[in-house]
């Protein structure tokens, strides 16, 4: 058989880069070209030292995704999360993006997103034991 498999509990990137290459190219045979792009909000303290931010992809077939959203304790609750949640939906619509999803735990804030319009479509409990991984989306149009 000329065809191995190993494993690798530290792959390399740019190996990692060729099956994310894959899938697109497979992608583009059905659909054409479906680049995508990154986008990224930050929020500094007076020393330029990054307390908050959002980073998503958008441009996967109408769609944004939200990666991580993050503020830290000493600006939490001071309505910079909506900011940036906001920003990245005006981001969204300039990018041809009508909607968003992204992912949470349930001890984390599923009930900011709830706020914000945004509805749980998917759940995986005990992911981890005791909590649950939540899937949400909204529809900017």
């Amino acid at each position: 058989m000329p065809y191995t498999i190993t494993t690798h509990e530290h792959p390399d990137p740019a190996e990692i880069r060729i099956l994310g290459d894959g899938l697109v190219k497979f992608g583009n045979a059905i659909f054409g070209s479906t680049e995508q792009g990154e986008i990224a909000f930050f929020v500094r303290d007076e020393d330029g030292k990054v307390v908050g931010g959002i980073h998503g992809y958008h441009g996967s077939f109408g769609w944004l995704y939200i990666d991580t959203l993050w503020v830290s304790d000493e600006i939490r609750g001071k309505g910079f999360g909506r900011q940036l949640i906001e920003l990245i939906e005006d981001e969204a619509l300039k990018h041809d993006c009508p909607n968003i999803y992204l992912n949470t735990f349930s001890f984390q804030a599923p009930e900011f997103y709830k706020k914000l319009g945004y509805t749980v479509f998917g759940e995986l409990e005990n992911f981890p034991e005791g909590h649950s991984r939540l899937f949400l989306k909204k529809s900017l149009a």
